[in-house]
């Protein structure tokens, strides 16, 4: 009577000293990637897994149920591929990793997908660096539906705010003139309304921050130079002169801005009118702001 394999090892080889693990990792920005750790390249499912690129993996916890498991993978900075840039400007966050066990004798037979996972948190060192894998069961403790808040919530621009940023000259291109610190130079463009930057965002098109994005703390005219533009956080890649950037005007999520500025409260996404604490602990009394009566007409 024939019998089955009874475990996936035993159904891809024989020796378990046939066996290697490899994984893909299928970046935001389309770069796919793949490693292995066993001592030769491996070709299979259209993808090349380098080898001696200084990848291990450390024990994977796994339960029954719902919950998240978790997985390490350390890795050397030795493959060609892998940057500390890269990694210091999060082009590695939530990428998809692909994690397989394979027969290296045959590697594109006899190969089994055994997880798919996404990149969470990463730890530097000197010399090498740590990626968190988290499991398709960690995507049910993120946070769904809305909250109620004074201010909007949708992303200045997308089809739930409707403003047509193009079509109302509210975004356009630039170009690097110089970088001081955490400001950013660029050309002067509409100076009278530099203000209207603050809360917009910053893409980088060209150059060694190209891919990248961050949304700018405050804006103002220096007559010398140009517009100068504040990140709300340190750029992990610095951008040369002559770069081209996309830049966006932005908004306050203020429900006054919304119909002020834009003339689009009809989308506003917020709930201006919900009471704050002060009302919600106040006593209603004749002759107050808190009488009983609506607060917002």
């Amino acid at each position: 009577m024939k019998r089955f394999p009874t475990s996936l090892k035993e159904a891809l080889a024989g020796p378990v000293t046939t066996l290697c693990e490899c994984w893909r990792v299928s970046r935001a920005d389309g770069m796919v990637l793949g490693f292995t750790d066993h001592d030769e390249d491996l070709v299979f499912a259209g993808t090349r897994f380098e080898a001696r690129s200084g990848f291990g993996a450390s024990e994977a916890e796994s339960a029954l149920g719902l919950s998240a498991g978790t997985r390490e993978v350390t890795g050397a900075l030795a493959s060609d591929r892998i940057e500390e840039a890269d990694i210091a400007a999060g082009r590695y966050d939530g990428a998809r990793v692909e994690s397989f066990l394979v027969d290296w004798t045959r590697p594109e037979s006899a190969h089994a997908l055994t997880d798919v996972q996404t990149v969470g948190e990463i730890r530097r060192g000197d010399l090498a660096f740590t990626v968190e894998l988290r499991s398709r069961m960690a995507d049910l403790d993120r946070v769904r539906g809305r909250l109620y808040r004074r201010t909007c919530d949708a992303v200045f621009g997308d089809r739930r705010c409707g403003v047509d940023l193009d079509g109302r000259g509210l975004r356009r291109e630039a170009m690097v003139r110089a970088v001081r610190g955490r400001i950013v130079v660029l050309d002067p463009g509409d100076a009278p309304a530099a203000h209207d930057y603050a809360h917009g965002r910053v893409e980088f098109l060209t150059g060694p921050a190209a891919g990248l994005a961050f949304e700018i703390a405050s804006a103002g005219i220096d007559p010398g130079t140009g517009l100068e533009i504040v990140p709300t956080c340190a750029l992990p890649v610095l951008p040369e002169e002559g770069d081209r950037v996309r830049i966006t005007k932005g908004c306050d999520k203020r429900a006054a801005t919304c119909a002020g500025r834009f003339a689009n409260l009809a989308n506003f996404r917020g709930f201006p009118h919900v009471p704050g604490s002060d009302a919600v602990l106040g006593v209603a009394k004749s002759g107050d702001r808190h009488d009983g009566r609506p607060l917002a007409p």
